[in-house]
């Protein structure tokens, strides 16, 4: 099954602070709501902007994306 990485992106010069932050809380929600879902992260794009992510099965994406409201999404290939 093909996985997507959903992503929020944050810019600001805090933007790593509030990406880690960011991923607490879906961790959170995943746990809360017994999802098996166990990649997560946040990426260092530059000083000025960060990512928080998760990667989830295609099937579970559009659940997720409509709680969640991720920025944008990808294909993950890891």
């Amino acid at each position: 099954m093909r996985k997507l990485k959903l992503i929020w992106d944050f810019h600001s010069p805090e933007a790593l602070k509030i990406a880690e932050h960011h991923e607490i809380h879906l961790k959170e929600y995943i746990s809360a709501q017994n999802f098996n879902i166990d990649t997560t992260g946040v990426e260092s794009l530059s000083e000025l902007h960060a990512i928080a992510f998760l990667v989830v099965n295609e099937d579970k994406m559009k659940l997720l994306r409509d709680v969640l409201k991720p920025h944008r999404g990808q294909v993950y290939t890891n």
